[in-house]
């Protein structure tokens, strides 16, 4: 995706079109296109429609702002498909209720606005910084949570090599050892049957003229016909076990790389998103983690953990069923559309135990889920179990 100047995206959202046509007059000389959207009832055909990498939210109060926001949210699944940078404009009076929204990951950035700005140029100052956080999100590479997931595949992977080392080498041994045995017991029967011949022990079969001569041609045949062929089979194993010896050696050097990678990854802790409306619950689920060193992000309701999750991407998502604006069970139809989210496991906490609300969850994409009350103990066994599964390749 291309964010530059000369092709980013915005879209103006106001009620009232003389202050849409303000903005967008501060911004039209620097960006090519800059739509505007003013009918509230053609909210999603607008979006869909221009699907703008910046939304700029042009209304008078904050409660209008987060009112089209909420219900652009609910009426438009594109919104949580595709990068998006939200500005608000904001008057003097609602300055900190809309700092704490921005830091809460509800809106990204916003501007000390009406009724006149005393600076023109900050508004296409934020849409660059929108366009910059934008780029950063496309050049992204794995979560460190994702590498040490591979760090420990990669340690597991080493002590199998080793493992399989070390039984190759044995192996490779008792072979070589059941050669020697088998050449030994060769040469006993073969004795055993020029002693026997000798004796005279075989008169039907063979008749021995001359002891002495049987004897040379028995020890003949051990030293010109037998061992030679089981010297033969035994030095192929030398290679073999000259091999295993250089491989150990070298991959050695390899296999403390990995041991030292899995250490490193056992010090990067998972993060879960917890999503709740539930204060209470959300500060037992608090207490609960944090004492099992999991690293922890928190939503108070569905289109909540959809802003957070355009700047976060944690390891699991914990997440209430019933809650206001947006259930658990549609903000994780739409998250599982979200680019980079489809995998990542959810699991769900209802209040209700029928089937049908089971199933409901499952099909929607969890991995499993608990009932309230659950037990600590349980929600925590799930919750390692997904984070495992989740790390196989």
């Amino acid at each position: 995706m291309d964010t530059s100047a000369a092709t980013v995206v915005i879209m103006i959202a106001s009620d009232r079109a003389a202050d849409a046509e303000q903005v967008r007059s501060l911004l039209h000389a620097e960006f090519r296109h800059v739509f505007v959207s003013t009918a509230a009832d053609t909210e999603p055909g607008d979006f869909v429609r221009y699907r703008p990498n910046v939304l700029v939210l042009a209304f008078d109060t904050l409660e209008k702002s987060e009112r089209y926001y909420l219900e652009l949210n609910r009426m438009c699944e594109e919104v949580q498909q595709q990068p998006l940078r939200t500005v608000i404009l904001c008057n003097r009076h609602e300055i900190k209720q809309v700092y704490d929204l921005c830091k809460k990951g509800y809106f990204d950035d916003y501007i000390l606005f009406w009724p006149l700005t005393d600076d023109s140029s900050r508004l296409a100052m934020s849409i660059h910084h929108a366009l910059h956080d934008l780029a950063a999100r496309k050049s992204e590479g794995p979560t460190a949570a994702e590498f040490a997931a591979q760090a420990r595949h990669l340690s597991e992977l080493g002590k199998k090599l080793d493992q399989q080392i070390v039984q190759g080498g044995l192996h490779i041994d008792v072979a070589s050892q059941a050669l020697q045995r088998a050449s030994l017991g060769v040469d006993t029967a073969l004795d055993k049957f020029s002693q026997r011949l000798i004796a005279g022990a075989l008169p039907e079969t063979v008749e021995v003229k001359s002891a002495d001569g049987m004897e040379a041609e028995i020890r003949r045949l051990k030293r010109e016909d037998v061992q030679p062929q089981f010297n033969a089979a035994f030095e192929t194993t030398l290679p073999l076990k000259q091999w295993a010896q250089q491989l150990k050696q070298e991959v050695a050097p390899l296999l403390k790389s990995a041991r030292t990678l899995n250490d490193m990854a056992g010090h990067i802790r998972p993060t879960v998103l917890v999503v709740d409306d539930d204060e209470v619950q959300r500060v037992i689920i608090d207490n609960l983690l944090t004492a099992h060193d999991y690293n922890l992000l928190f939503a108070r309701d569905g289109l909540e953990a959809l802003n957070v999750l355009r700047n976060k991407h944690p390891d699991l998502i914990l997440m209430d069923m019933m809650m206001p604006n947006m259930n658990g069970l549609e903000t994780m139809r739409r998250l599982k559309v979200m680019p980079g989210l489809a995998k990542t496991p959810v699991i769900m906490i209802t209040g209700k135990s029928e089937g049908d609300v089971v199933v409901d969850c499952m099909k929607a994409g969890a991995v499993d889920f608990v009932v309230k009350p659950f037990d600590p103990a349980t929600l925590v066994d799930k919750i390692a179990q997904a984070l495992k599964a989740a790390a196989l390749p």
